[in-house]
């Protein structure tokens, strides 16, 4: 026993001092190559990678493999059929036997035209037949499971738009309802439109609400992508590249949409070279110089918050005026063309009035730029011709009106009264110190406007004419507004807190004190001006069934300019001029300073009128047009044969220098 312990205890401490030495030359090997021994994997690994490669392609591998184990089994079954004689003298060719046991494996039922066959064949056949079953039940459903996956994928919207010379509108807001609307609309004269909409949300959430809200596109299709407008790669799915136009949006809800705006025109003009024309809203006009940097020449840049102080300022001067912006800016209707094509080079401006039946012509277009309103007796020469028409193919210059104006019908030249005016501002908002500018460069000398707020912090800009006293209180509680509305008043102007509260509570607010002042300014027998501004475009719609006019919806104005802006960048010049204090402004005169009253004139006659006047006569306002339908009773571009009477208080609309 001795000896015996002595020999294991011999023979182990052998076998500990060759494994030291083992690990000891392993960790010297290791330490002078810097690396872990790695043994060779087996040709059973290599295999299974290589398998686990090709499965991981999806649903095309998972078909080959088992269209490849499908066709294994057929043949193997179609050899042991002939090799082991099966099937007796009825056997065929390896052919025939092939094609036999592909029946068998795709057809249980043909197990069941095998009666009479030796047993061993049918036996045979029949467990080619359950093979098959397994086969061909996987087969299924990796074919569903692979269908399903790429219906999942185009709910994503990841693929690839590929049209040409549509119409590409990157971001989300409430405003791009009225876009597709208005492009619906734009887009009737075209064959097969297409507006593609790309933004950070579920594609389907996108395709529902444009569904609900734009029922009917006119024929304009829709396609919808989810994706960041800010990622190059997102972008390209769009298909902007080959696009007519791009239509840049603020997003809602951002913390800088800005900052995203001017990012997206990165992604969008990095490549440099000549694109499609990007129209980009732009909220903060601090941010204006960086977007211009960024945007080139094809970009055209609208200020929202500048747009709509001025909306609001146009239409605060005189009653009905929101009704003609909304004609000229919108496709229902009348709009704004041009006209390059035409052969009146050597008459005036003034003469060429009377060549268009129907449509009216407001301005040129010369190598200096457009000008709306110029001298009556400016000289059509080489120069492009704006007008407002139904549409563009009533455009023929080559005839003349079918009415003449009647000399002995115009009416007594009266100059413009300018006195000092007095106004109320209800509310107050980011945009409120530009609307107070804009009113500044119209008012007289010795003008006052008072600002009643509950809400924000005003801050009184420097103004040269307008004397401003801010008071606070409640501005929907009736006693507060009978003390400041008054009778005597220019205009009221209502605007939404949309700094402090949420768009609905704003507009509710608003809706309230519109309610008020419309009743107060009812019982006092004035001409009030009254406008107001809303959030949502649906709450336009309860404001009107209160029987409220001049109602502008902030951003229902911006989508109608980005909607025409992204169909023709030369309008651009055009709006800046309407909305601006500088060149040609739209008035609402009294008739009678153009044509004699009581007197049934054609509207050549009201034109030549304000021709006398240097002036461009595009619409008319009266009582009596509100009786047909007419929004606020105006009706913008009459045909020249177009007859009228016109009666107290009936006004002509007019674009003029002041």
């Amino acid at each position: 026993m001795g000896q015996t312990g002595r020999q294991l205890r011999t023979r182990t401490t052998r076998a500990m001092g060759e494994r030291a030495s083992s690990s000891s030359a392993s960790t010297s090997a290791t330490a002078s190559t810097g690396r872990r021994a790695v043994p060779a994997p087996s040709w059973r690994d290599r295999a299974r990678y290589l398998f686990d490669n090709s499965m991981s392609r999806g649903t095309p591998a998972l078909i080959a493999w088992l269209t490849a184990l499908t066709l294994v089994l057929i043949v193997v079954f179609a050899l042991l059929t002939i090799g082991l004689g099966l099937r007796g003298d009825a056997g065929g060719s390896l052919g025939d036997e092939v094609f036999n046991a592909l029946l068998h494996a795709l057809d249980p039922g043909t197990v069941a035209g095998d009666a009479g066959s030796p047993w061993r064949y049918v036996l045979t056949m029949l467990v080619l037949t359950v093979g098959g079953l397994f086969i061909v039940s996987a087969l299924i459903g990796v074919i569903a499971a692979g269908i399903d996956a790429r219906i999942a994928e185009l709910q994503r919207g990841r693929s690839l738009v590929l049209e040409r010379d549509h119409t590409v509108i990157l971001g989300w807001s409430e405003s791009i309802f009225t876009i597709l609307r208005e492009l619906a609309i734009a887009n009737e004269s075209r064959r097969r439109p297409v507006v593609v909409v790309l933004a950070d949300r579920d594609k389907v959430e996108m395709e529902e609400e444009i569904r609900a809200k734009v029922p009917d596109p006119r024929g304009t299709r829709i396609v919808c992508r989810s994706g960041s407008p800010m990622d190059v790669d997102d972008l390209a799915v769009s298909g902007h590249h080959a696009a007519r136009s791009v239509i840049l949006l603020a997003p809602s809800g951002s913390e800088d949409p800005d900052a995203e705006v001017i990012k997206t025109l990165l992604a969008l003009t990095h490549e440099g070279g000549d694109g499609p024309r990007i129209v980009a809203e732009i909220r903060n006009p601090t941010n204006l110089e960086a977007a211009r940097l960024v945007g080139a020449e094809r970009t055209t840049l609208l200020d929202i918050r500048e747009t709509v102080a001025k909306l609001v300022v146009q239409t605060s001067r005189q009653s009905g005026a929101s009704a003609v912006y909304v004609e000229l800016f919108d496709y229902d209707g009348d709009e704004i063309y041009f006209l390059a094509d035409h052969e009146l080079d050597g008459l005036t401006f003034g003469a060429a009035q009377h060549r268009f039946e129907s449509a009216s012509l407001i301005g040129l277009v010369g190598p200096g730029g457009s000008r709306l309103c110029p001298p009556p007796d400016t000289v059509i020469a080489g120069h492009a011709l704006v007008l407002v028409a139904e549409d563009d193919s009533v455009l023929d210059a080559a005839g003349a009106a079918l009415a003449p104006p009647v000399e002995a019908h115009l009416g007594e030249t009266t100059a413009v009264d300018q006195h000092p005016g007095r106004a109320v501002m209800i509310g107050w908002n980011e945009r409120a110190p530009l609307m107070l500018r804009e009113l500044d460069r119209y008012a007289a000398p010795g003008s006052t406007i008072t600002v009643l707020t509950s809400h924000g912090e005003p801050r009184v800009p420097p103004l040269e004419h307008l004397a401003v006293e801010v008071v606070r209180g409640v501005t929907t509680d009736r006693a507060t507004l009978d003390e400041h509305v008054v009778a005597g008043l220019d205009q009221v102007i209502v605007l939404c807190y949309s700094d402090d509260l949420a768009p609905q509570a704003a507009d509710a607010r608003t809706l309230v004190t519109l309610l008020h002042v419309r009743d107060i300014l009812a019982r006092l027998d004035g001409e009030t001006a009254v406008v107001s501004e809303m959030m949502d475009d649906r709450n336009r719609v309860l404001a009107q069934v209160a029987d409220i006019d001049d109602v502008v919806v902030s951003g229902e104005f911006v989508s109608l300019i980005v909607t025409q802006l992204s169909e023709d960048a030369r309008l651009e010049a055009v709006f800046a001029e309407l909305l601006g204090a500088d060149g040609a402004e739209i008035y609402l005169r009294p008739a009678e300073w153009y044509v004699r009253p009581g007197v049934e004139v054609a509207w050549a006659t009201v034109v030549e009128g304000a021709v006398r006047r240097g002036e461009v006569a595009i619409g008319w306002k009266s009582d009596s047009l509100s009786e047909t339908g007419a929004e606020f009773g105006v009706r913008v571009n009459p045909s020249k044969s177009t007859t009228l009477t016109t009666g107290p208080g009936d006004r002509v609309v007019v674009l003029a220098q002041d």
